[in-house]
């Protein structure tokens, strides 16, 4: 059997051993807080180095890409360019020789026309001389067949 008083020294003891017990398991968890807190500052420190360097290969991702368009807009546009410059020039060129075809065309036609007025002109002149040989062939022949009548009666 216990008595009062050692029951309560009992308690007493319990109750310190406890409280320390307590103070321990505080200091652990203020001491694991902390390690996590540290942990966690850890994770911190390298999520933003890692989102830095992230940043760092974007920029460098889209420098690269920028520079990549501009590249191939100044060569589009230099070929944009020289395929206008060449057109302009076949465009020219075309001109040229559309030119020169109908001023040769036009030569050929103003020829044309002068030998079909010659052609016309010569065909008159032969028609009038084929009247005026008929017509003498006529008055020929019929000053023979006259000569003959005369002749004969």
């Amino acid at each position: 059997m216990v008595t009062q008083a050692q029951q309560e020294i009992t308690l007493q003891q319990i109750m310190a051993h406890l409280d320390s017990i307590r103070k321990d398991m505080v200091i652990l968890e203020k001491s694991e807080f902390a390690n996590l807190r540290a942990e966690n500052e850890k994770m911190k420190i390298e999520l933003d180095q890692v989102k830095q360097q992230l940043m760092n290969e974007t920029g460098k991702i889209r420098a690269d890409s920028k520079l990549d368009i501009n590249l191939e807009r100044s060569r589009v546009t230099d070929m944009f360019t020289d395929q206008e410059r060449k057109l302009m020039e076949a465009t020219t060129e075309f001109h040229k020789k559309d030119s020169s075809t109908n001023s040769v065309i036009s030569e050929i036609s103003n020829k044309i026309d002068t030998e079909i007025a010659s052609l016309k002109t010569l065909m008159e002149s032969n028609k009038l001389d084929t009247i005026r040989y008929l017509a003498a062939s006529v008055f020929t022949c019929l000053a023979i067949a006259l000569g003959f009548y005369r002749f004969w009666k």
